[in-house]
């Protein structure tokens, strides 16, 4: 009879709520009648609104458990939830509040409220003083638009909810806009909201007056991840690498038992390594954006009347220039805007001459860009200036040019020319690196000594004028694809036997391919093209365009082909080169972003000063306590002695003193001496 007595369910909701779940239809009347109990807990909640109310949570949460099994009677629960909130949000109790979200939640996985009205009231609770309810109701609705759009876009929703998300990045509360900026950009990075809609709703919050919201839009825009800094802390808690654990196996005992044992740690770390992704910076927004031309020009007004701190204007210039550079804007009075910061002692001038170089392009007209450019030359590659900032100037100028080769005039050139010879190794080859440039450019701008031997690109090296348009009807250098498929053609019949033959001293009997060397291949392949007149090569290359499509794997034999000429000599010259290997791999890995070592790129390393070694040397010392021998009294409140005394005297007080004088050599006399008396000593020992 007492488990009977203890089984009050009108108290014990727990209970009940097991109860109901397992069988709603017998457990109606308990379930009314706590019903009734929370419509009249809510009675009262309405006159106190601000008065915390315990009750009143745990029976919103009974209602929620149980809302599936009883929707006739709870079908207007959610919606008086909803109401509750969206009136009273701002007095109420802030547990009670958390209660009545996670209900709602609740209710939501239950699809027992539609999602659009739900999340419209989130966003609104998104003002809410209260960081612990943002961050909560922040993880809901990321996860749950995820959910939404999990099987396939849900259009209609979508739209709704990003119409209201636009008019909540103009709300006047900056807490709730940056929420609703946040939770754009997490879902543009998750694949989730990545349309042009969303980008261009986020473009709005470029010019938002409060600087969070305005440096988490160029961020976005910018490609950077906000969770970089906790990467590099991480990193270092991911485990021993290979080189630690091949010098683990090297440094113990050689058995079998060590050797199984580095094999299975090695495929662990080559799974480990499979698991992480790389980290990826996607610029695919910035293509996206409708108007870039309207949106450079509002964000260089925007950044011309600035007030902000020197980092986000840096930002603002970082997002125009990539802008002007990847559109191929016409922006002409930002070039005057960013001159201004290009001095040698301006902070952060590396990454502003970064900004000159992506800004421009070959639309650009050539009296802007030769502004730019002699800016850079005439305040950094000086003989004043130290042999770092010429470098700058240097690779900084290199870039320039490389995008806008009419930048540069002949007789800038040949001055930076003559740089080839300077007794800083750093400058010397930059300007080398310059020259080589040009070389491919257009070599009749450089003096005859600086051209090196002509080769088939520099002979056909052309820097066309500004507007001129260059059009070709075929893909230039796809004649080699005609050349490479001759000889496979006509020796297929007598390398049939040779490519595909049974070896008698094999076993298994497998079948082994024979092939000839690639490099003799491409030898052959680029002495018939040079024998080629220049013709016959474009009509080949016509026929092979207009023919078929090409695969990647022939375009990538196209771009190898054309970088050869670079190697072979022009025709009528002999090729006295050695065979060098063309590496395709950086051509195809040029994206359309600079990186900040393009500029700085040092080719060697300044020799640290006396301070920077001095604490380096210092930093090393500090962890070796534990290699000191340590010497403890057994009073530590006695005096020391006199050999400890010693230890601290300055030398030349010790000079002529018994213990220092011992430890000169020794002269013959005095070793007989006392080899006399050992022997002398050892004799009466034994005598006795």
């Amino acid at each position: 009879m007492s488990g009977r007595n203890n089984n009050k369910l009108p108290t014990n909701l727990p209970q009940l709520q097991n109860l109901i779940k397992r069988d709603p239809h017998s457990y109606t009347e308990e379930f009314l009648q706590q019903y009734k109990h929370y419509q009249s807990m809510i009675e009262v909640f309405k006159l106190q609104p601000d008065k915390p109310n315990k009750d009143l949570g745990t029976l919103v949460m009974f209602m929620a458990q149980t809302a599936h099994c009883y929707p006739q009677h709870l079908e207007e629960f959610p919606q008086q939830l909803r109401s509750i909130l969206s009136t009273q949000h701002t007095v109420m109790d802030p547990d009670l509040r958390m209660t009545l979200c996670k209900a709602l939640v609740m209710l939501r996985n239950k699809d027992l409220i539609t999602p659009s009205v739900l999340l419209e009231l989130f966003f609104e609770l998104l003002r809410c003083q209260d960081k612990l309810l943002r961050k909560t109701l922040y993880t809901h609705i990321v996860t749950d638009i995820k959910n939404i759009n999990a099987k396939h876009k849900n259009n209609k929703v979508n739209t709704t909810l990003q119409n209201f998300m636009y008019t909540m990045l103009r709300d006047s509360n900056a807490i709730a806009a940056k929420m609703s900026l946040d939770v754009m950009i997490e879902l543009y990075r998750r694949n989730i909201w990545n349309d042009a809609k969303t980008v261009n709703v986020i473009t709005t919050a470029c010019f938002s007056k409060v600087t969070k919201i305005l440096v988490a839009a160029l961020q976005f825009f910018l490609g950077r991840d906000e969770e970089t800094k906790d990467s590099d802390s991480e990193s270092e808690d991911d485990g021993p690498t290979a080189r630690d654990l091949m010098v683990r196996y090297a440094t113990g005992k050689k058995n079998t038992k060590s050797k199984k044992k580095l094999e299975k740690a090695m495929k662990v770390l080559k799974k480990h390594k499979k698991k992480k992704k790389p980290e990826v910076f996607n610029f695919s927004a910035i293509h996206l954006i409708h108007d870039p031309q309207e949106f450079a020009e509002k964000l260089l007004k925007e950044l011309e009347n600035s007030k902000e701190r020197f980092e986000v204007k840096m930002m603002l210039m970082n997002l125009i220039s990539r802008l002007v550079g990847i559109h191929e804007l016409f922006l002409f009075n930002f070039y005057p805007f960013i001159q201004r910061f290009l001095q040698p002692h301006q902070r952060e001038v590396t990454k502003i001459l970064l900004f000159a170089a992506q800004a421009t392009h070959h639309l650009v007209p050539p009296e802007i860009s030769q502004s730019v450019l002699m800016t850079i030359a005439n305040n950094f590659v000086t003989d004043r200036n130290s042999g770092e900032v010429m470098t700058v100037g240097l690779n900084a100028i290199k870039e320039l040019t490389a995008r806008c080769p009419l930048a540069m005039t002949e007789d800038l050139l040949q001055d930076l020319a003559q740089y080839k010879t300077h007794k800083d190794k750093n400058v010397c080859m930059s300007a080398r690196s310059l020259i080589q440039l040009f070389r491919s450019l257009n070599p009749s701008m450089l003096q005859k000594k600086f051209r090196g031997k002509p080769t088939e690109a520099s002979t056909e090296a052309k820097i066309h004028a500004y507007g001129e348009l260059v059009a070709k009807d075929y893909i230039p250098g796809a004649e080699v694809l005609e050349v490479e498929n001759k000889p496979k053609e006509d020796e297929e019949e007598d390398d049939g036997w040779e490519s595909a033959s049974l070896s008698d001293d094999d076993e298994d009997g497998e079948w082994i391919d024979v092939n000839h060397s690639s490099d003799e291949e491409q030898k052959e392949v680029a002495e018939k093209l040079q024998a080629m007149p220049a013709e016959e090569r474009k009509a080949k290359a016509a026929a092979v365009s207009a023919s078929r499509l090409l695969t990647q794997e022939e375009f990538k034999k196209i771009r190898i082909a054309q970088l050869s000429k670079e190697m072979s000599a022009a025709p009528g010259k002999s090729d006295k080169r050695k065979h060098v290997e063309i590496d395709s791999d950086e051509e195809e890995n040029r994206g359309e972003l600079l990186s900040l070592r393009d500029i700085e790129h040092l080719h060697k390393k300044p020799k640290s000063d006396k301070e920077t070694r001095l604490a380096t040397v210092m930093a090393g010392r500090t962890d070796r306590k534990e290699f000191v021998r340590k010497r403890t009294k057994m009073n530590p409140h006695a005096s020391s002695t006199n050999k400890e005394k010693k230890k601290n005297k300055n030398f030349m007080m010790m000079r002529y003193s018994q213990n220092i004088r011992s430890k000169n050599k020794r002269s013959f006399r005095d070793k007989q001496i006392a080899l006399r008396d050992a022997l002398l000593k050892k004799r009466k020992r034994l005598m006795k």
